[in-house]
């Protein structure tokens, strides 16, 4: 046998034990609905009994894997759990074609495992229905999170072309130290910078490890501070005990509910917190939190998408432009400049490793009228300038 007819015996043999495997998952459904004997008709001997009626020519090793994948789709994510369970694994994509790929130690791979339609849309129901979360025609785009606190992301026709797509962000719980970011200079010029409460963003692109950072960042916070962490999906994880996590809850099925970033900073300021930590600005928070830390809320930090620093403040400067309102651009600029003092950009270095290639120190511009600007603080991973201005001393004394 030609090595293309081995590969499509075996895809014929996968479809073959697909389609056996949703058969005999629906008819279990119907039955554990009609008799609520879920614990017996669930066991591998009794599923196995019923691939075998329902195709009693399947060989003796498909009809294992056809009763893997009903047990897999009767809990949990169904063949998505094996892939879960691996800690190599950063990130699950499935494709409109129902192709899997995956990113393991900073590499995007593709699998060998496909998913049809119905097998993602059940999947995807599992992971919105206990959030109060629905997605269908009407609402095609949904986003949640696994009770690890993975970020799940899923996205239907007709917006998806070519089929529903699947994206699973995994929740690292291991602490990544801040010297695995830089060398002992750079991490001792960031960890003052974070003791001496300047307010701090961290800049990069997607996947860059913007998250990763500030959690490395926060962890060199005074224990004794009260901190209010806000986040779209609650992944920080400061070793303080004095930590307040939350997080942002989008509308429910009807419309309703929907607790924003934005709402949650307003929130943070009447908790009477000595640092605000903002998982990621996009958008009409960016205001709020600019408003924090120029009302005495020192050494606040947050995260936000950009290709390096000086770009990072044209970006919160569009975002604060259009949640301002009237404010002219003018004013933007001297909040911009009065609240930010270092802005940290980091990017992959290759595998999965991630590493700070910029710190900035935000300056006043001569004129309100010309942009606000950047100072390097940090060039090629070496340290050639320090800040010209601590916000306070690592004292910890409130103004």
């Amino acid at each position: 046998m030609s090595g293309l007819d081995t590969f499509t015996n075996r895809d014929h043999q996968r479809s073959r034990v697909a389609v056996v495997a949703r058969d005999v998952h629906r008819a279990l459904v119907a039955e554990v609905a009609r008799t609520q004997a879920s614990e017996n008709l669930l066991e591998p001997a009794s599923v196995a009994e019923w691939i075998r009626r329902h195709d009693p020519l399947l060989g003796s090793h498909l009809v294992g894997a056809a009763v893997d994948v009903v047990l897999a789709h009767a809990g949990g994510l169904g063949r998505l759990d094996p892939l879960l369970a691996d800690d190599a694994v950063a990130e699950i994509m499935v494709n409109g074609d129902g192709s899997v790929w995956l990113e393991r130690a900073g590499v995007v791979v593709r699998t060998a495992m496909w998913m049809d339609t119905s097998e993602v849309l059940g999947v995807a129901e599992r992971i919105l229905a206990p959030l109060g979360l629905r997605v269908d025609q009407r609402h095609p785009i949904a986003d949640g999170r696994l009770a690890d606190g993975s970020r799940v992301h899923v996205v239907l026709p007709p917006v998806a072309v070519d089929g529903p797509c699947l994206t699973i962000r995994r929740f690292r719980v291991a602490a990544v130290p801040l010297a695995s970011f830089a060398d002992s200079s750079v991490v001792a010029l960031l960890g003052d910078v974070v003791a001496r409460r300047c307010n701090v963003l961290v800049s990069g692109g997607t996947g860059a490890g913007k998250t990763t950072l500030l959690n490395a960042l926060a962890a060199g916070i005074d224990p004794d501070h009260r901190v209010v962490t806000i986040e779209d999906t609650a992944e920080l994880r400061l070793p303080g005990d004095h930590v307040i996590r939350l997080e942002a809850r989008p509308a429910g099925v009807e419309g309703t509910g929907q607790v924003g970033i934005d709402d949650l900073v307003r929130t943070a300021l009447r908790m009477r917190p000595d640092r605000i930590v903002v998982g990621e600005v996009r958008g009409p928070e960016a205001l709020a939190m600019i408003g924090a830390m120029n009302t005495g809320h020192d050494g606040s930090l947050s995260t936000l998408h950009a290709n390096s620093a000086p770009d990072a403040v044209r970006r919160l400067e569009a975002m604060v432009m259009a949640s301002a309102g009237a404010l002219p651009l003018p004013a933007v600029r001297d909040h911009i400049a009065a609240a930010v003092d270092v802005i940290v950009h980091v990017a992959r270095a290759g595998g999965d490793r991630r590493a700070v290639t910029a710190v900035e120190e935000v300056v006043r511009a001569g004129h309100l009228d010309q942009p606000v600007v950047t100072r390097p603080l940090v060039v090629d991973g070496r340290v050639v300038d320090s800040p010209s201005r601590w916000r306070r001393s690592d004292s910890g004394a409130r103004r």
